[in-house]
């Protein structure tokens, strides 16, 4: 039909924000600016999931997604951003939107967008709670064959002016779905626990969310991941990394085995409690093995002192364990700390979203990060988190120039840097860009300087085993990253990637195909397994890798890869390029 545009299949997405009358009538001014805000981060956040926003009315949105899955987890997103914005803004009524899902035909004519679908869809967002989601049948069949988000059915309530029975489901209230392939299994240790106990070791357990409300969840896991960064840099500590540590959240395990599982002396435990902007944290220090309460203590305040508590609180640990905070040591924690609250809590939301090596999260972080840049220009901590979001869009090829994201990495370390001259995740953040820089040697002297201020850190240690392994020492590499995984007995996947490298780097094939296979998503393995696989000859296993890599990275060319791995020596390169060669890969 002339003047008709056929959008075919579509992921229909329909959203409004609940109470948006009543909001308005108690303050116009204030709700006007916040609901603008939340139609700008919408738009961004959309186009980051593969969307495009078709239309907005007042509080209403409309927008269509190329995959159901984009538009669940554009979704599921959303809501916890304005989650998150809740958390911050006590003060305010919090602004709620209700989604609702579909997928179908739409078509676009002289008066806008029309379908039975975008209809069903609107009726679905009536039946969403505030702050929730809810999808048609035909949308859950494919959210449940994609992810891993759970989902709830609410039955087949009547729809109005709907003629047809649709089953309704309910998304849970969660982080982003991961893919099924990255489910994380049950706790089974990969570093056995030392022989014998450091007398100053220490895992911190996750604070437990007495409040209930789970706006708060990352509130909790933000000052547990603080508590443990802050007792990092002690030179006589040694401290789980709380990737491991965070595995204990929910699971009723004894202290005893907890303590024997992590390979620690003493456990922190605690709980967290808020009540508008006033807080309660109680924190105790036990004995592992015995069970026997060390110290104990309770911090009430404003949600303002959180950093005073965080600093407290290390402090009494690391006495408690006999290890002397001097005064510079104080000075530096005070420091850090952002003039703005708003501030940290978009740093604490970027790191919960990007866990996982993806473009939409890469985006999605880099715009929490940017904006705590603009809400606290003089906090570090933003620059070294862009810093790393540009790194990586140049490394996975996510980036549309790819140099000029490169650059980026470096300028914002630098900021960081300058903001903050004793910041270890700074100078890892320059190290690691300066190593894809080709800058071997200032990234070395960098990952120095950031263990220096750290020395307990986990992913810098494992960080640097591998600049270490491609500047040409490999035996270093293999101790920083055994290091790095005694204290993150736990650790991810990326470990092993970096540990299977460096026995490539050293000619072992064996090591590296034995390594690499224990990562439990194989996805950034595939590269190195097939090589490998090739150079040995086992050409069948090569080229089932090979196409596993065109199958999770369909973007993937020889021409780009050729130049990302930094080793300065270009044996492993032009090993690694042959070996992908002969498998057939071009």
């Amino acid at each position: 039909m002339p003047g008709v545009k056929h959008y075919g299949l579509a992921a229909v997405l329909v959203a409004d924000i609940y109470g948006y009358s009543k909001l308005m009538s108690r303050n116009e001014e204030e709700t006007s600016a916040r609901v603008s805000n939340a139609i700008n981060l919408i738009r961004q956040l959309a186009t980051d999931y593969g969307g495009t926003i078709k239309n907005i009315a007042g509080d209403g949105v409309l927008a269509l997604f190329n995959g159901v899955a984009n538009c669940v987890n554009f979704s599921v997103a959303m809501q916890q951003e304005f989650m998150n914005d809740a958390v911050w803004n006590s003060g305010s009524d919090p602004i709620s939107f209700r989604i609702g899902i579909n997928i179908g035909e739409v078509r676009e004519g002289h008066f806008g967008l029309h379908g039975h679908a975008i209809n069903v869809a609107a009726r679905l967002q009536s039946l969403a709670k505030p702050g929730g989601i809810c999808v048609s049948k035909a949308v859950s069949l494919v959210v449940r064959e994609e992810t891993d988000v759970p989902l709830t059915s609410l039955g087949t309530p009547v729809l109005k002016n709907i003629d047809e029975v649709i089953e309704v489901f309910e998304v849970e209230p969660g982080e982003i779905p991961v893919r099924k392939s990255m489910r994380t299994p049950n706790i089974v240790e990969r570093a056995p626990p030392p022989r014998e106990v450091p007398a100053t070791s220490v895992a911190v357990l996750p604070l437990d969310n007495l409040s209930g409300a789970p706006q708060n969840a990352h509130l909790c896991n933000g000052i547990t991941g603080d508590i443990i960064s802050n007792l990092t840099r002690f030179n006589n500590l040694h401290v789980i990394a709380q990737q491991s540590s965070s595995l204990f959240q929910t699971r009723h395990v004894p202290i005893r085995e907890i303590g024997k599982k992590l390979g620690v002396r003493y456990l922190a435990t605690g709980g967290f409690q808020r009540a508008g902007s006033q807080l309660r944290v109680h924190i105790q220090l036990v004995e592992a093995d015995s069970g026997r309460s060390v110290w104990a203590e309770k911090f009430n305040g404003d949600i303002e002192d959180i950093f005073s508590f965080q600093d407290e609180i290390t402090a009494v640990i690391a006495s408690c364990l006999s290890v002397k905070i001097d005064k510079a040591e104080r000075q530096r924690q005070q420091r850090t700390a952002p003039s703005d609250l708003q501030a940290y809590g978009l740093i604490l939301r970027g790191r919960e979203v990007y866990k996982q090596p993806r473009r939409e999260l890469n985006l999605h972080a880099r715009r929490l990060f940017e904006q705590a840049a603009l809400v606290d220009p003089n906090y570090a901590v933003p620059y070294a988190s862009i810093s790393r979001s540009s790194n990586d869009a140049w490394r996975f090829d996510w980036a549309e120039n790819s140099e000029a994201a490169l650059d980026d990495a470096i300028a914002k370390a630098e900021m960081a840097l300058r903001l903050d001259p004793d910041d270890a995740q700074g100078h890892a953040a320059f190290a690691n860009a300066c190593l894809y820089k080709r800058r071997y040697d200032e990234s070395l002297a960098a990952y120095e300087r950031a263990i220096q201020f750290n020395p307990n850190n986990a992913d810098i240690l494992a960080e640097m085993g591998h600049s270490a392994s491609v500047c040409g020492d490999p035996l270093r590499a293999v101790q920083l990253i055994e290091r790095a995984m005694q204290l993150n007995p736990f650790y991810p996947d990326w470990y092993l990637w970096h540990l299977g490298e460096t026995y490539f780097d050293m000619n072992d094939y064996e090591g590296a195909i034995r390594t690499l296979n224990q990562m439990r998503d194989k996805t950034e393995a595939y590269r190195m397994l097939t090589a490998s696989n090739a150079l040995l000859g086992r050409m069948d296993i090569a080229k089932q890798h090979a196409a596993l890599i065109l199958e999770t990275h369909p973007e993937f060319t020889l021409t780009h890869w050729a130049n990302v791995p930094p080793d300065r020596n270009p044996g492993p390169r032009d090993r690694l390029i042959e070996g992908l060669k002969k498998a057939g890969l071009r």
